[in-house]
Formats: C-alpha cells, structure tokens, sequence
C-alpha cells in the first residue's frame, strides 16, 4: 500500500487537464487537489522538524507533505542518516 505522501491526490485525467501537472515536480499546495484531509495530517511550525536534514522530501508528491508533521517524523530518511 502506498504511503500518502508518494500520492498526488488526483487521477489521471485531471493530471491530463491540469495547468500546473508537472511529473518531475510536486504538486503545488494551491492545488485543490493536493490537500490533504487524512487525520494525520498536521501542519507543523516546528524548526527541528522544518529544517531536520534527515529527512528524504524528495518522495512527497505534494508540497503540502514538505510541513506535515506526520511525513517528517514518519517519513522516510536519507541514507547514512
């Protein structure tokens, strides 16, 4: 089961339809599509979590993952971290 950051929060005809798609970036979190309305979502102020360099924010596939306070404690790390 994929974890729900590696989803983008739309099918594949609104990403054919949609002006800001872009594969080889994240959705952006303007997108109505791309917020998320999972219970573990949390938005997170907290610098040690914002700025921990451990942290593989590369898998998001949303913006809004990269301050969730969710994907940062529980998402995946970087090698050698």
């Amino acid at each position: 089961m994929a974890k729900c950051w590696e989803q983008r929060g739309c099918d594949d005809e609104m990403m054919s339809e949609c002006p800001h798609y872009n594969p080889e970036e994240k959705c952006p979190s303007r997108c109505a599509f791309a917020q998320c309305d999972r219970t573990t979502h949390s938005v997170t102020s907290d610098p040690a979590l914002i700025f921990d360099p451990t942290i593989d924010r590369s898998v998001a596939q949303r913006e809004i993952c990269t301050y969730c306070g969710f994907f940062l404690k529980n998402g995946p790390r970087l090698s050698g971290s």
